[in-house]
């Protein structure tokens, strides 16, 4: 290991710094924690359901300090002992052939990463979440949703990972092509996902016609926002926690709604809720985040060509001979500082966003209060925390803090 390489120096010390600061607001978010229910939202929780609320929050906060810093000790140590060194002589021992290399190296790392992963998720899932009332995920569902996923993660994500690393290894260019091949895969995605690969984990129900579904299809063509179908998903399988979310484009779209959400809210909120999620369409947010998305992908893979096969960075890792998919990974340790400012920048789009969907959602239902109350009832199902630390929100939050979200609703409820 090169100690004196300036690539060692600026990874380490960047990988320390980000948690840090992930442990400093999770510290500052904890000490905000106040037993008193803040101002003008006393109708949220009583006083039992807010102690729990923030029971809930510390425990979790805690348990992310623990995760973070435990597998950052792991990622130093195998960094440190050679770790890389290990899998790139295993592989090249395997074949000589650079995508199958590639695929063999960074399945291996996969495997590591899982591993090192699946107790923290077992102790969030089955300890946390069952211990503040959310999960409903039996051990069968956990073990069949891994599978699942690690299946379409191979089906999917290999032949693309193979693709790359071929581009990289062939082109002078590569960056274009391969920025050109994944955005193809992304917006097929968006049409591949509803039908075919989301049915996989939760079973998609036609609604059921009633009053639901009569007030639904009256917004939709109010707002002039026609679907291809509304669905209720099983979401009660894993949790209690509710959702709905709309997939799709163009004459693809649908609505899909939780059972929880159906359950524990009243028509008028669900409508409202709804319209909040056509508001991003009618706003033109999906779109415009799917452009800046594409965009930022130009700039990752056109910074990532400059990388490739670049010999101090590959040192960095203990690596004497570079090669292209080693290159794919070092270069996202080197990335993750920027990584971090691009996803400041989009939640605080993101949050504004939100605003407006709201705001949206107000004039065409024309009752602010049924998505105050909507909203209300949603954090206190979900136990959240009204009083996130400012520093918490800015780096994590793609949606605005509850407390400002009902502010800015109650304006428009009086204007």
């Amino acid at each position: 290991m090169n100690f004196g390489n300036p690539y060692f120096t600026v990874i380490l010390l960047s990988v320390i710094a980000l948690q840090v600061l992930e442990i400093v607001a999770s510290l500052l978010n904890l000490k905000r924690l106040s037993p008193s229910l803040p101002r003008g939202l006393e109708d949220i929780y009583d006083a039992e359901a807010y102690a729990k609320s923030q029971a809930y929050t510390r425990e979790s906060e805690r348990f992310d300090i623990l995760a973070g810093g435990f597998k950052l000790a792991a990622f130093l140590t195998f960094w440190l002992l050679g770790g890389f060194t290990l899998v790139d002589g295993l592989v090249r021992g395997w074949s000589d052939s650079p995508v199958w290399q590639g695929l063999a190296g960074m399945s291996v790392l996969y495997a590591l990463s899982t591993l090192l992963s699946l107790p923290f998720d077992l102790h969030d899932t089955f300890r946390i979440e069952a211990k503040y009332g959310f999960n409903k995920t039996t051990p069968k569902t956990f073990v069949l949703d891994m599978i699942k996923s690690l299946l379409l993660g191979a089906i999917i994500g290999l032949p693309l990972m193979a693709l790359l690393i071929w581009i990289f290894d062939t082109y002078a260019n590569a960056w274009l092509w391969a920025w050109g091949s994944v955005t193809v895969v992304m917006l097929a995605l968006q049409y591949i996902a509803p039908r075919w690969l989301m049915p996989l984990f939760n079973k998609f129900t036609p609604l059921p016609d009633g009053e639901l579904k009569d007030g639904i299809n009256a917004l939709s063509k109010k707002c002039d926002f026609p679907v291809a179908g509304l669905f209720v998903i099983d979401g009660s399988r894993r949790s209690t926690k509710a959702n709905a979310f709309f997939a799709g484009f163009g004459k693809n779209k649908r609505i899909a709604l939780y059972d929880t959400l159906i359950e524990k809210h009243p028509q008028p909120e669900l409508i409202a809720v709804l319209a909040h999620e056509i508001g991003h369409f009618k706003c033109r947010h999906i779109v415009q985040r799917m452009v800046v998305g594409i965009v930022q992908m130009a700039l990752l893979f056109l910074l990532m060509g400059l990388f490739m096969k670049n010999g101090p960075l590959a040192s960095a890792f203990g690596v004497n001979q570079p090669s292209v998919w080693l290159s794919l990974v070092f270069f996202t340790f080197l990335f993750e500082p920027v990584q971090l400012l691009l996803s400041i920048a989009g939640n605080l789009w993101s949050r504004k966003h939100e605003f407006e969907a709201d705001a949206y959602a107000a004039k065409a239902t024309g009752a602010p209060g049924d998505m105050i109350s909507g909203l209300k009832r949603l954090a206190r199902d979900t136990l959240s925390n009204l009083t996130p630390h400012p520093l918490h929100v800015f780096l994590h939050y793609s949606h605005p803090p509850m407390p400002e979200r009902l502010a800015a609703l109650e304006k428009l409820k009086t204007a």
